[in-house]
């Protein structure tokens, strides 16, 4: 086989020559005139931003990922680094979780790539301090800012849920995707047929609609030209073939609104009809007896009636409002004084009631009324119906997230839902958390980073040693919560009843204990009970509960009728140690003594009537027997009396003078938020809670609409013994409370370490709770702020005559120890913050007041008698066997 030689391949075209080459490009440049003289690139600096002070941090918002070997990377999740003094901290952004730190001292770009905590991280973009500070970016739907204009309303539009739950379609966007109005038109009530029986007359209803015209201008339902129309606000936008007409309350129900109530009802409106953020829920915080009650009735009405968009069906057809199970019947009275039975139809549900079809597929009922038990009984049967709006009254008994009445609430798969709460926040931010998601789900995002990034923070900045980063942090995070949350809260103090009732005085009496009630307090903190207490939490919550059992009375640990009594293995251990004596009479008690000599100047020299309310059925015994001994008539409702008795009872107090009924026992527990007891116009609470709303709301039995008289407020605490404790505990929770729902930023918290001496029994003179406050008012009720001024300028002047020779030194055996420790002592407290709640009350020493009883003085006899304005008190202090302490005043107008 014969191979021909290797010959190269040739690329070069058959038609080209290979002596000519291929003619260049022509250079294209936009100035032909110097396309020949064309200059180099001139190097433009860029450097990197000089890092900000190292004081005040680096913020980016970033990408990062998991360390992997795969081809095709995706991140993980976003997250936030912050850079302090060239730490940085990596954290997620919708955790909040930490993920990473480390030392970073090089400036970041947008995407700049750095390893930290084992994760791959790029910058995204930087944030400002003032916003990292402030924690939006932590947030979820509460980041945009707040929208002043209602949801878009324009044809096709279609609403989306950023929750977990699907969104229900309202009526006005129903209409507004069909172009034309779709669903029946409102019935108009019309006067009913004559009947021929010469006997019956026609029944006439009194009608506040405005008649019908040919006008083919929008016509409202009623005249929003009337006197005192309360008019609710606009949508900004209407769908196509629409027209907006103006929604005005009934005059039925607006004539009786007061101001704080129109504007009550004009907010939560607003709220529902999601004109004031992205979500349609509301928080109605108002005091107890605020008319919460009044303003939901107008509120559900007005949505029952009518729509601002004319001529479409309204805008809710089915409400439910859930209560605790004792509240259920007076909604229902409720609704038939303002609206009476032939304007709504309201179901009740309850045991004799449970066909929940009546409601969700008949027409006769627009409202149901149902207790949070019963709830869960009939949330199967309310899923087959349509629920438009949902009001939890006492709502901050949704505590948790997993609380079975919320998680019944939530299958109805109901945007509009309303919480009523005069106290939405009791114990922690998490809880507030709770009630925030539960009406605008997702607002403000995932529980664990609200948990992190605010409720951490907040708490933080408000203990008396935050550093000056954690205060400024807190701070802001509180502003940028407060901000968030008023456009869906409303929160209204008992302040504006100040022109409608009458004043009241509340007394704050801290009870010096009788040597026994001290002698047996004592017997068991010394007993092996309280070592083991210190370390089980079982058994402190059962020492918790003996002592305040021994505040009251030491003859309390016999009886055993209470529920939650404490177990009999630690009574067996800790009776044998209480003298025989003293666990048989009640005379060791201080509270009953003071109680004694209280009772019987009011009963004596006025024509009032008192309330004693107390949290045990046990105490409740003993103070009847008292009332019995002195031969006082008196009512009595606890958890043993039945629920159709308890509202009579109610009544009769009311109704009667003092001779036939003089004095009402209370159980704080089972008498109902919505008891008003204005038959009385003195009210003493005998114990006190732990969740402060038990005791607001026993306070508030009394001073309430239809009050004529003077109230008396008389809370009773042992002074230095769990009582007290307590009652700094209540300080705190309620110092929160006001801080974030009342918009209030001058609270403040008891450190860890004050409250570590829970039970220890401090039989000092004068008052723990004032010298924690560190007033300078020496118990007489007016700060002197000349005095110590002139005693410390007069010591430096003596000490300067001593210090000739060495006149900035001060000779060591000249230094007054105790002196030095004062001053100390002062100069730490000055740098608390001051708790506003408790500086509005006047503070009296009656050591102060009994010296001068003597005949020392008779001016600061007077003087602080008119401070405490209450004769019948004032004489119970001036008695020589008094057992009061210290007393808190403070007076309303």
């Amino acid at each position: 086989m014969i191979r021909k030689p290797f010959r190269p391949p040739s690329f070069v075209r058959p038609d080209a020559k290979h002596d000519e080459r291929p003619a260049k490009k022509r250079r294209i440049s936009s100035n032909v005139a110097h396309s020949d003289s064309r200059q180099p690139l001139v190097p433009v600096a860029n450097p990197a931003p000089p890092p900000p002070a190292e004081k005040d941090g680096r913020y980016y918002t970033v990408l990062w990922r998991k360390y992997t070997t795969k081809k095709n990377k995706t991140w993980d999740g976003d997250g936030i680094l912050s850079i302090v003094e060239g730490y940085a901290v990596l954290a997620d952004t919708e955790t909040g979780k930490e993920l990473g730190r480390g030392a970073c001292g090089r400036p970041l770009l947008p995407g700049s790539t750095l390893s930290l905590g084992g994760k791959e991280v790029e910058i995204d973009g930087i944030i400002e301090r003032q916003d990292y500070l402030a924690g939006r970016m932590f947030l979820g739907g509460g980041v945009a800012a707040p929208t002043e204009t209602s949801k878009n309303v324009d044809a096709g539009y279609k609403s989306l849920s950023k929750g977990k739950h699907k969104r229900s379609e309202s009526l006005i966007d129903l209409a507004a995707a069909d172009g034309k109005d779709t669903a029946p038109k409102a019935a108009e009530p019309t006067l009913a047929p004559a009947v021929p029986r010469k006997h019956f007359k026609t029944p006439l209803l009194s009608s506040t609609i405005v008649p019908r015209t040919q006008s083919l201008a929008p016509q409202p339902r009623h005249d929003p030209k009337q006197p005192n129309a309360l008019i609710m606000k606009r949508p900004a936008s209407c769908p196509k073939g629409k027209q907006i007409v103006d929604v005005v309350v009934d005059p039925i129900l607006g004539k009786h609104l007061r101001d704080h109530q129109r504007e009550g009802v004009q907010f939560l409106y607003e709220c529902v009809m999601g004109m004031r953020c992205e979500g349609e829920g509301a928080i109605m915080a108002d005091e107890m007896g605020l008319g919460k009650t009044l303003q939901t009735i107008a509120l559900l009405w007005t949505l029952l009636k009518q729509n601002p968009i004319y001529e479409s069906a309204p805008v809710i057809t089915k409400a439910l409002i859930v209560c605790p199970a004792g509240l259920v019947e007076n909604w229902r009275r409720e609704f038939r004084k303002w609206l009476g039975n032939e304007r709504i139809g309201v179901f009740v549900a309850d045991g004799k009631h449970r066909n929940i079809t009546n409601f969700t597929k008949g027409k006769s009922y627009n409202v149901m009324i149902v207790g949070y038990e019963m709830l869960r009984v009939v949330q199967d049967e309310l899923k087959k119906g349509s629920i438009d709006i949902v009001i939890a009254d006492e709502g901050h008994r949704l505590k948790t997230a997993n609380n079975k009445a919320m998680l019944a609430i939530q299958s109805l798969n109901t945007e509009r839902r309303v919480i009523l709460s005069g106290t939405p926040l009791q114990n922690d931010l998490s809880e507030f958390f709770t009630a925030i998601d539960f009406v605008n789900p997702n607002l403000v995002g995932k529980r664990a980073a609200f948990k992190r990034e605010f409720e951490t923070p907040i708490m933080r900045s408000r203990q008396p040693n935050a550093s000056t980063a954690e205060l400024e942090k807190g701070e802001a995070r509180w502003k940028e919560l407060v901000s968030l949350t008023s456009r869906f809260m409303i929160r209204r103090t008992a302040e504006v009843l100040s022109k409608y009732l009458p004043p009241k005085t509340e007394h704050i009496v801290f009870c010096k204990p009788t040597a026994p009630q001290a002698s047996a307090y004592n017997a068991i903190l010394s007993s092996p009970i309280f070592a083991v207490a210190l370390g089980n939490t079982d058994t402190a919550l059962q020492l918790i509960n003996v002592l305040k059992k021994v505040c009251n009375s030491p003859s309390l640990l016999k009886s055993s009728k209470d529920a939650d009594d404490t177990p009999s293995e630690m009574l067996q251990s800790l009776l044998p140690l209480i003298p025989p004596n003293v666990l048989s009479s009640h005379a060791s008690s201080t509270k009953i003594r003071v109680l004694d000599s209280l009772v019987h100047k009011i009963y004596t020299t006025t024509q009032e009537k008192i309330v004693i309310v107390s949290n045990y059925t046990t105490t409740l015994d003993m103070i009847e027997r008292l009332l019995v001994s002195l031969s006082y008539t008196y009512l009595r409702l606890d958890g043993s009396t039945p629920s159709n008795k308890r509202q009579p009872l109610v009544e009769k107090f009311n109704r009667t003078p003092k001779t036939a009924c003089f004095a009402f026992l209370l159980s704080a527990k089972s008498g109902g938020v919505g008891l008003n007891l204005i038959g009385a116009s003195r009210i003493v609470l005998f114990d006190i809670d732990w969740n402060p709303a038990t005791d607001l709301q026993a306070m508030a039995r009394i001073h309430r609409d239809g009050q004529k008289h003077r109230c008396f407020i008389y809370r009773f605490l042992v002074k230095g013994g769990l009582d007290e404790k307590i009652y700094q505990r209540q300080i705190m929770k309620m110092g929160l409370a006001n801080a974030v729902v009342d918009n209030k930023a001058s609270a403040s918290s008891f450190s860890k370490e004050e409250l570590r001496d829970l039970f220890r029994l401090d039989e000092r003179e004068g008052c723990q709770t004032h010298d924690i406050l560190g007033c300078l008012c020496e118990g007489k009720g007016v700060v002197n702020v000349e005095g110590p001024i002139e005693e410390e300028q007069d010591v430096n002047e003596e000490d300067e005559e001593d210090e000739d020779d060495y006149p900035g030194l001060t000779r060591a055996s000249q230094v007054d120890m105790e002196e030095q420790e004062t001053k100390v002592l002062k100069h730490r407290k000055s740098k608390q913050p001051k708790l506003t709640m408790l500086m509005e009350y006047k503070h009296f020493d009656t050591a102060v007041l009994k010296e001068v009883v003597d005949g020392k003085v008779d001016e600061v006899v007077d003087v602080m008698a008119a401070a405490i304005d209450d004769d019948v008190f004032t004489g119970v202090l001036k008695e020589k066997d008094c057992r009061v302490g210290f007393l808190l005043t403070k007076h309303s107008s």
